[in-house]
């Protein structure tokens, strides 16, 4: 089905050189789309992440056609037909229109072609096998455009068969639905993905986690989760998180309050982890070192969501633990206790324009007093650390000296 002049191309292209592209492609007698999800975004009315683009032109014709017009490639996945065209500071992937020959449930063997409707059919769902040219001309080969309207996530052709390609589309399907299904779960489709989710062990745990953490970041993950606990199928990936109902809190606050999703606390809130626990999630989802350690810190510290409630207590948590993790912890706790702290918008905005205070003395400080002993020295420095925030930060550097003085000559004495 071709819908002509039915897609604002402005929705998709938001640099005018990419068009010499489409230009080097016309020279060489071939023709250009863009595919997948920034076509089936754009119909959406919303932002599409990946700007993907499928050409009836082989990869060498690709790289030739290129050439031509002083376009810079890379082989960025050649073995699979992928060329990477150089457009500005983007490097756009272009992919040559494909058959299968052989699958295996990971990689699959393929074959080029000149039939659109052939590429089309070896993508997984009906809502990702739409294309557009930059004239804004949509082709729909498995009524997808219908489907994305209606809300309804299904496979194209057999379910078994489209899953049996690659065990991935289970998490695939699961993450489309959360994102795009309005109408109930298709009944085929879910059956499918039941009756394969063994094959989610032969996958990598990299693709697994990739995808697994987009599922975690749609509006309907609870939703969504909870159907993949009824069929068995996320046991598959993770233990069963004891906590939906807080995760479930967790993203009607931040949605409330305009805060942006967060992978990593979606995780934390739905298995509230010991450290030991935090570890090895942080392992398994592969968080940065950074993220690592917020994750594992919000494990370690237990505090009441009240104490974000009380100006000085929350300076106290600043100090100690910094702005991103008083802001995060207060989202957690909140959530935890499933209790909404009243100003949350104020209290986030105390936390982000703290000034943190320095505490005015050095180990060197107490050395020039005349203490010698280097364990003695950090002890002290450290009582007289926790008496100055005792004070809420208000003793001056004269009095911590002064009190280091009286405390020195009394040890002495």
């Amino acid at each position: 089905m071709i819908k002509d002049n039915y897609l604002d191309i402005n929705k998709i292209i938001d640099d005018a050189k990419i068009l010499k592209l489409f230009r080097a492609v016309e020279a060489q007698g071939g023709v250009l789309r863009f595919v997948g999800g920034c076509v089936r975004d754009a119909l959406k009315g919303i932002k599409g992440f990946d700007l993907d683009l499928a050409t009836d032109l082989s990869p060498d014709e690709l790289v030739e056609a290129c050439s031509d017009y002083g376009l810079k490639t890379v082989p960025i996945g050649i073995k699979f037909g992928t060329i990477g065209v150089i457009i500005g500071d983007k490097v756009l992937e272009v992919t040559s229109l494909r058959k299968d020959v052989q699958t295996d449930g990971r990689h699959a063997v393929v074959e080029f072609t000149d039939n659109w409707e052939e590429d089309a059919s070896r993508r997984d769902l009906t809502i990702n096998a739409v294309y557009a040219d930059e004239k804004g001309n949509v082709f729909d080969y498995y009524n997808g455009i219908n489907d994305l309207e209606q809300g309804i996530v299904r496979f194209i052709g057999n379910a078994n068969q489209r899953i049996k390609e690659d065990y991935l589309r289970i998490l695939r399907f699961f993450r489309f639905y959360s994102y795009f299904g309005k109408q109930p779960i298709d009944n085929k489709a879910l059956k499918a993905c039941r009756d394969n989710k063994d094959g989610l062990k032969t996958l990598s745990l990299e693709r697994i986690r990739d995808e697994f953490g987009k599922i975690l970041l749609s509006p309907n993950v609870v939703e969504t989760l909870q159907i993949m606990i009824d069929n068995d199928i996320l046991s598959y990936i993770l233990p069963t998180p004891p906590h939906l109902d807080k995760l479930d809190f967790l993203k009607k606050l931040v949605d409330k309050e305009k805060i942006p999703y967060d992978m990593a606390r979606r995780v934390f809130i739905l298995y509230l982890p010991t450290p030991e626990l935090a570890e090895s999630l942080a392992t398994r989802f592969k968080l940065s070192k950074k993220q690592r350690q917020n994750f594992i810190s919000w494990a370690q510290y237990d505090i009441d969501i009240d104490s974000f409630a009380d100006d000085n207590i929350l300076m106290k948590l600043i100090y100690r633990h910094g702005k991103d993790f008083c802001i995060n912890k207060m989202l957690l706790a909140s959530s935890a206790q499933k209790k909404e702290l009243p100003n949350l918008q104020e209290r986030i905005k105390f936390i982000e324009d703290a000034i943190v205070p320095i505490f005015p003395l050095r180990g060197k400080d107490l050395i020039n007093m005349g203490l010698k002993n280097s364990p003695r020295v950090g002890f002290m420095l450290k009582g007289l650390e926790q008496i100055w925030e005792n004070s809420n930060f208000q003793m001056s550097r004269e009095e911590l000296l002064n009190l280091a003085t009286k405390i020195n000559i009394e040890v002495a004495g």
